[in-house]
């Protein structure tokens, strides 16, 4: 029986409906009762202190999870808060549906107007509206599935002179389940792939977050063709627990493992972008035929001319190339020889690599202490970096348990977004515990959401690497004069203190002595987050200090 209702009202029912169960956003007039009307049908809401918080928050739980979430906002300074943490859930095709307010149609002199759609859309994100109260359900039912079967975010803006008329409800809509077919896997591209695979003496196999839908078929195709395994650093974790494979490509790898990738003879990278950072600026692909899989034709040879392309499922690619192996006889031995396997094993962790430890009496070495973590913590976890300087050792150093585990919210290249970030996936993941590795430039960007981390009790760690200074900026210039980088310097700030006004848990480390407080927190209920603020040594972290050579 259909009700007459506000079209805020109905949109919010329908979007529950069709499966928004999680919501974040900053609630304004705009907004407020659509936000309402989300959460009287059953979706869970995070007020978030900042526009920027809720949209990385979102971003986070949509990657984990790979579900479309929410992110709710005023029309106009809302929209235009959240824009940087936009950009970077549709930089990395996050599947996110941000519902923003938008203007009376035709208001063009009120204070919150801005062309929100040229907005949108200059930040690669996809703008759509509902366009009148006769097609609003219409409009928003599309939204969502754009968002959800393109991967995409996807911004509708939703003027307020609309959202206040009234409607039936339910109203005429796209049907709530939509069937998406498995592209069909082309024959010749398929023998393609096999006929490489069946004469490579050295394979690998890198797998990105777009195959993180086919990491089963993926190891079955890897111990066919006697192929390594390695993910990307949007995938990280994809192939965690397999004895072929290394931990991370790219940037982040150790360097036995990078060697190891760069002696291959043919590399086949099924759902990531294949960028200077998952390169190295091409460095590893140098020796190497190229293949590349995507589901999105435009993906193929964006970033490096490739030998192969194939447009098509990673899960079906897999699939099939594995039974065409398969069919020709018993696996072959290619890269997995006894040699390469003892490689593999001392190869495949940072955390397990030698680290010559800096001595600075009231500092703590970076490596070292998330070395020390890293051995600490729980297995169950989710790590999430931040950008900076010290992003390589919470990014490499922390190992994580598989693919949801891991979030890198860096297609950007913003620092800033790391707590938000974590407070998503935390709110994912609860049954995890949540760890954040960032920069005190980061940290204090965002540091209002620590009281969001704190009234949802959220099972959190937080490392502030405290070198009193946008780090990155010093170490980029190492011929700067201390007078030049007085700019990026800044005086010690206390840490701990802050965390502990926002009533978190906190602590200061200076050595790896001062790690007791971390021991007694993991024996507590941990309904407090804790935060390290860890003043750190002035080095480059091994990351920053490659990028010098350069």
């Amino acid at each position: 029986m259909s009700q007459t209702m506000r079209v805020a009202d109905a949109l919010g029912r329908m979007l529950a409906e069709l499966g928004v169960s999680q919501v974040f956003g900053v609630v304004g007039s705009g907004n407020f009762r659509l936000t309402n009307a989300l959460v009287a049908a059953g979706a869970n809401f995070v007020a978030a202190r900042h526009e920027a918080g809720a949209a990385s928050m979102a971003d986070a739980f949509s990657r984990i999870t790979g579900q479309v979430s929410a992110l709710s906002l005023h029309q106009g300074c809302g929209l235009t808060n959240a824009l940087t943490g936009v950009t970077e859930a549709a930089k990395c095709h996050t599947p996110l549906l941000v519902l923003a307010a938008d203007t009376a149609v035709g208001d063009v002199t009120s204070n919150f107007y801005i062309d929100q759609d040229a907005a949108v859309m200059a930040v690669g994100a996809t703008p759509m509206r509902i366009h009148s109260a006769e097609t609003a359900l219409a409009d928003a039912a599309r939204a969502f599935r754009v968002a959800q079967i393109e991967r995409t975010t996807v911004v509708l803006s939703l003027p307020i002179d609309i959202q206040d008329r009234t409607i039936s409800y339910p109203g005429t809509r796209p049907a709530s389940n939509v069937h998406v077919p498995t592209p069909l896997v082309s024959g010749s591209d398929a023998a393609a792939l096999v006929e490489l695979l069946a004469h490579a003496d050295r394979p690998v196999i890198i797998g990105g977050r777009g195959a993180r839908g086919a990491k089963g078929g993926l190891r079955e195709l890897a111990a066919a063709s006697g192929a390594l395994l390695i993910a990307s650093g949007g995938g990280r974790g994809i192939f965690e627990g397999d004895e072929w494979a290394l931990d991370v490509v790219g940037g982040f790898a150790t360097d036995s493992a990078a060697e190891l990738v760069r002696d291959a003879d043919l590399i086949v990278a099924f759902g990531v972008a294949l960028n200077d950072w998952t390169t190295r600026g091409g460095t590893l692909l140098e020796k190497a035929t190229l293949v590349q899989v995507d589901d999105r034709v435009e993906a193929i040879g964006k970033h490096r001319l490739v030998d192969l392309g194939i447009v098509g499922d990673t899960a079906a690619v897999a699939r099939a190339a594995c039974e065409a192996l398969e069919a020709m006889g018993p696996p072959r031995p290619g890269y997995r020889t006894p040699e390469v396997a003892e490689r593999v094993r001392a190869a495949r962790y940072w955390s397990e690599q030698s680290v010559d430890a800096v001595e600075e009496p009231g500092f703590v070495d970076p490596a070292a202490l998330t070395n020390a973590l890293d051995a600490m913590l729980p297995d169950e976890r989710v790590v999430v970096v931040d950008g900076g300087n010290v992003n390589a050792y919470p990014g490499a150093h922390l190992r994580v348990p598989d693919d949801e585990g891991y979030v890198l919210p860096l297609s950007f290249q913003s620092i800033g977004l790391g707590l938000a970030s974590v407070i998503g996936a935390a709110v994912a993941r609860p049954d995890r515990l949540a760890v954040l590795g960032t920069g005190d430039g980061s940290l204090l960007m965002g540091a209002v959401e620590l009281e969001t981390a704190v009234r949802l009790r959220l099972k959190l760690l937080i490392i502030a690497f405290n070198d009193s200074a946008y780090g990155a900026e010093i170490h980029l210039f190492p011929d700067s004069t201390a007078q030049e980088q007085e700019i990026v310097r800044f005086p010690d700030t206390d840490i701990a203190a802050i965390a502990r006004g926002y009533g978190c848990d906190a602590i200061t480390v200076r050595s790896l002595e001062d790690l007791g407080g971390v021991s007694a927190w993991l024996e507590s209920d941990q309904e407090r987050p804790l935060v390290i603020d860890a003043k750190i040594t002035g080095r480059p972290s091994w990351l920053m200090a490659r990028e010098e050579g350069h």
